[in-house]
This record gives structure tokens, C-alpha cells and sequence, in this order.
């Protein structure tokens, strides 16, 4: 198998802990500059952004230097630019670091802070986060948790290490235990495995339950309830996109403040931050790849829900 040529480094710095967007240039397309193609390309930046960025000299190639506005199109080159970063809400809850060595930095994340840049949440994400507070600029996420959920994410030091801390996840070499609030059903037969086939469509905000070979796994277990309420602990052994909130509701029993699942509810305004989805991702189990040493970690973080169902139903 002919292996694939790595992109050349990055030669604009970071900003605000987000890296420059690259762009490689399509080897087929009858554009005659460079300008011509990112201005289809980038349809959503907004009429003029694209000429602007170019008479700025804000698109770089490989050198550096700032490529001309009618500089020729050349399929395979590589240019960087920086996006404006959008304007965010600051989500006010800190990510804590649970553990940091040389090769890893394991975080303990808030809920509504996501993971890594995507969309309209790009330096407010954890990563980003990171890499400004503990000044590693190579930091990289391992895995990723759903923006709305809270508890540890893996993140790697080094960039040529990453592909073997990705792999612990892909071969299912990770014990990762979760917790969850939801409504308490005593009809519900627990301990038990939940095995179904999900499917997560680009565009579409909730995930659905397919006919076909079940892709998703999850064992369900009670661990206590109370007044209506049972803390669930949720062992997945696959990765789907929202898989636990979909079990969950498949059983029956939808995670508190969960804005998608049994229905798709109108979105939170931003700033509120009263009402986390009481979903935790509490532990992490694992032999490091690279230095061989088997590592167990835990979540600080609490659902509150469960300690102080009455505060977080009012929001405070």
C-alpha cells in the first residue's frame, strides 16, 4: 500500500489556541487562480471576504509568504489562512486537568464546552483552551465527548504519538464507564445490554435507530433512585455518535435535559447554562501505548440532578 505524503507544516502560528485552516487545491477543476477556487469554496464567508483575505496577504502557501490574489491555480498546492473566530459565549466553568506527562493530558471537561473547534464553537472548546492555559501548542485530542456532555477526554502531547492513542479507542482497548440521571422505571430489567444499529446523518441534529447489524453496544446498569430519579452507569463498547442518549431513551428512560432525545426541543439560548444534559463521562482505563504503564482515571465532576434535583430543575 503506497503510504500517504503528510501535508507540510503549518507556516502561520496558532491563534487563540485554533490553528490555521489548510486548504489543499483539488487536482481536477477548471479554475484558473487560487483566489478563483477558495471564492467557491468558502460560499459562507460572506461576499468580499475571499478578496479581502487575498489583498491582506492573509493567504499563505508553504512558504509563508503571502500568495497573490491572481496567482495561477496549481492542483495539489497547499495555502493557510486564518477564519475570523466567531463571537462566542464564554462558557464559565473551568476544563480541570486530572493528569499531564509528557506524552498525555488527560481533562476533565465541563458540560456545554465542546471538545475540539467545529462550527460556530472554535476557540471556546476545550482544546483550544488547553493548549493557551498549559502552553502546548501540539496538543491534540485522542477521542472527543459531545459539547453538552462533561467528564475526561484524552489528549495527546506529541503530534506523532497521536495515531497510537487513537488506535486504544478504534480497537476498543479503552474501558470507558459513564454515568447518567434519568426518570426511574421499575418495570425496567436492569443490569442489561442494549445492541442496536445507529445512524447519524450530516445535517440532521439527532441520531436514529436503523434496521441491519447492530454498530452500537452499551450495558446498562442501575446504581440507585430515588423520588422518580435513577442514576444509571452506562459501559459502551462501541463509539456512535450520541449512542448513550439514544439507548437511553430506547429504554425508555431519556437523560435529564437532553435537548434532543425522545424529541428535538428549540435550542437553549446562549449563555444559559442552567440545565446540563446529566450525562458524565466518569472514568478511563487504558495501557499507554507508548510507555507501557496502565492508567485509571476518574472524573471529579458531579451530575447535579442527582445531589440537588430541585436546583438543577430551577436552574441555580
Amino acid at each position: 500500500m503506497r503510504r500517504r505524503t503528510p501535508p507540510p507544516p503549518a507556516p502561520l502560528p496558532q491563534r487563540e489556541g485554533v490553528d490555521p485552516v489548510r486548504v489543499r487545491l483539488p487536482a481536477d477543476g477548471a479554475w484558473a487562480t487560487v483566489r478563483e477556487h477558495l471564492v467557491e469554496r468558502l460560499t459562507g464567508a460572506g461576499p468580499g471576504t475571499v478578496e479581502s483575505m487575498f489583498a491582506a496577504g492573509l493567504v499563505v502557501g508553504a512558504d509563508g509568504r503571502a500568495v497573490a490574489p491572481d496567482a495561477p491555480y496549481r492542483p495539489g498546492m497547499f495555502v493557510w489562512f486564518h477564519r475570523d473566530l466567531p463571537a462566542e459565549v464564554p462558557v464559565p466553568f473551568p476544563v480541570e486537568v486530572v493528569y499531564r506527562d509528557e506524552h498525555i493530558v488527560v481533562a476533565d471537561k465541563p458540560h456545554f464546552l465542546a471538545t475540539t473547534p467545529r462550527g460556530m464553537h472554535v476557540a471556546e472548546t476545550a482544546l483550544a483552551r488547553l493548549r493557551r492555559e498549559l502552553g502546548i501548542p501540539t496538543l491534540t485530542a485522542a477521542h472527543r465527548l459531545d459539547r453538552l456532555t462533561a467528564g475526561l477526554v484524552l489528549f495527546t502531547v506529541r503530534p506523532e504519538e497521536r495515531g497510537a492513542y487513537q488506535r486504544l479507542f478504534r480497537d476498543r482497548q479503552v474501558r470507558k464507564e459513564y454515568e447518567a440521571v434519568a426518570p426511574y422505571d421499575p418495570a425496567l430489567v436492569l443490569p442489561r445490554t442494549v445492541r442496536n444499529r445507529i445512524v447519524k446523518e450530516r445535517g440532521v441534529q439527532a441520531a436514529r435507530e436503523v434496521e441491519g447489524e447492530p454498530n452500537a453496544e452499551t450495558r446498562v446498569e442501575l446504581t440507585g433512585h430515588r423520588e422518580g430519579l435513577a442514576r444509571y452507569r452506562l459501559l459502551p463498547a462501541t463509539g456512535q455518535t450520541h449512542q448513550l442518549r439514544v439507548h437511553l431513551n430506547t429504554l425508555g428512560v431519556p437523560i435529564l435535559g437532553d435537548p434532543l432525545y425522545p424529541e428535538v426541543t428549540p435550542p437553549v439560548p446562549p449563555g444559559d447554562f442552567r440545565r446540563p444534559l446529566q450525562l458524565l463521562a466518569r472514568s478511563l482505563e487504558f495501557t499507554d501505548p507508548v510507555t507501557g504503564t496502565a492508567h485509571t482515571f476518574a472524573s471529579r465532576r458531579g451530575l447535579r440532578a442527582w445531589t440537588s434535583y430541585d436546583a438543577w430543575a430551577a436552574g441555580g
